[in-house]
């Protein structure tokens, strides 16, 4: 029968597999109880272990060194492609309710900040969603904000449409485009900025992690020599094997090397996480928040009397950025945990956010004695130095600026880091050339003595 054929077939291979099992291990027993042949399977296993040792921590160090280079090249510079999105947008809202305030006068300035800031969105997400296909969720988010920024777009040339001609409806068509921004579109962003940032801290966590299968290779391949050395030694009576301690001496000199190295790498990663990608972090939040308390007390404006939603929200923002009195908030925590890089653009930016917040209390005092046009001509400054204006480009100069000398240390921190391995994989694999020889060279010179 077929089946039965099959079936006697595959006894048959299974049957001449075992014999030659059985054959190899007689073989190696035969070898075993032999000086020539036990001195032999030791060589030939001591080699196979270095190699596999030398090559496996030569592995795990381009993978490290890769994934630091990864760092720098792709992981960072995409969550700060999120971040110029979300900035971008945030400062487009407040834009648009500055130009909105300026009526018939709108100034040309305001006209092409709003135009760039939205012209950032296209590219931008693109390249932060160009690998979304691997994540659902990610391209799901900049579908959203693909499809809803021009829907934005398209309601804030309403609203100055109907702006130049003194109708009302203006105002309500820009409040509804930024109730759009607000529940919409930077929420999306928002959840786009926190994947690209889970991946950020992924990466950092991979290049900082304990290669413990080379440690394995590494250990096994030493407890292998030394017991070798010693079984040697009883064999033949003399006390060292030149071969083998130098094969010893080179997994040592790799292990020292590696432990020096993978040590100040792991550090200078941590330290540019630590004063770098994570106080960015804290600034872009802050300077986000910036932006929506600066449309929230321009739009309380455009509202004409009806902005006591605006005021709230401007009151609780402001709290996160700095404190009721302007040196608590984020900016405050930043203060007191800031590098020295960072330290003079957080302090220009604490004075900067005190100033602002200033000057929002005498405009929000001319608006609530009556005086709307003096409020909306404070509000629009950007001149003088009392304007409310000139006081927010300043502070968003300042974190800015903060921003920039974060990214720098992170730079500088996880680039060094990469550098701290160089030649690394390279000295592995040397050094595990030299082992393996040692090894042949060492037990070679006692198999001529039974010869």
């Amino acid at each position: 029968m077929p089946g039965e054929s099959a079936a006697g077939a595959r006894r048959s291979r299974s049957g001449r597999a075992g014999a030659a099992v059985r054959r190899v291990l007689a073989g190696g027993q035969r070898s075993w109880s032999t000086t020539p042949g036990r001195l032999s399977i030791i060589a030939v296993s001591l080699v196979a272990v270095i190699l596999a040792a030398g090559v496996g921590a030569a592995a795990s160090t381009s993978g490290r060194a890769q994934a630091t280079a990864n760092l720098v090249d792709r992981q960072e510079p995409m969550a700060a492609t999120v971040q110029e999105v979300y900035r971008a947008l945030s400062d487009a809202d407040a834009t648009a309710a500055m130009a909105f305030l300026a009526a018939g006068d709108e100034p040309e300035e305001l006209r092409v900040r709003y135009e760039d800031d939205i012209a950032v969105v296209g590219p931008s997400l693109a390249l932060a969603g160009f690998d979304a296909v691997r994540d659902a969720e990610a391209a799901r988010q900049v579908s959203v904000v693909v499809r809803q920024v021009p829907v934005y777009s398209e309601l804030v040339g309403t609203a100055r449409a109907n702006n130049r001609q003194g109708l009302p409806v203006g105002a309500a068509y820009l409040r509804e485009s930024s109730h759009l921004m607000r529940e919409r579109v930077l929420p999306a962003v928002e959840e786009l900025y926190r994947i690209q940032r889970e991946r950020l801290a992924q990466a950092q966590s991979a290049t900082t992690s304990v290669p413990f299968i080379a440690i394995a290779l590494l250990a096994v391949a030493l407890v292998g020599l030394l017991r070798a050395q010693s079984h040697i030694r009883r064999l033949v009576k003399r006390r060292y094997n030149i071969g083998l301690v130098v094969a010893t001496v080179a997994l040592v000199v790799g292990l020292i090397w590696s432990a020096v190295a993978l040590s100040v790498q792991g550090t200078l990663v941590t330290s540019g996480q630590r004063d770098g990608s994570e106080q960015v972090d804290v600034l872009v939040q802050t300077r986000i928040a910036a932006l929506q308390a600066r449309a929230d007390e321009l739009l309380a404006l455009v509202a004409r009397g009806d902005g006591e939603a605006y005021e709230d929200r401007f009151a609780e923002l402001a709290g996160q950025i700095a404190g009721q009195d302007g040196t608590g908030g984020r900016l405050g925590e930043l203060r007191d945990t800031a590098s020295a890089q960072l330290s003079g653009p957080v302090e220009d930016a604490v004075a900067s956010a005190t100033g602002w917040l200033r000057t929002h209390e005498t405009l929000r005092d001319l608006a609530d004695g009556g005086d709307y046009n003096d409020a909306v001509e404070l509000a629009v400054d950007t001149e003088s130095e009392t304007g409310s204006g000139t006081a927010f480009a300043r502070l968003d100069s300042s974190l800015a600026e903060a921003i920039q000398a974060g990214r720098e240390e992170f730079v500088t921190s996880t680039v060094t880091g990469e550098r701290a391995l160089t030649g690394l994989v390279e000295g592995w694999l040397a050094l595990a050339a030299v082992g393996a020889g040692g090894v042949v060279i060492g037990i070679r010179q006692r198999l001529r003595e039974y010869r």
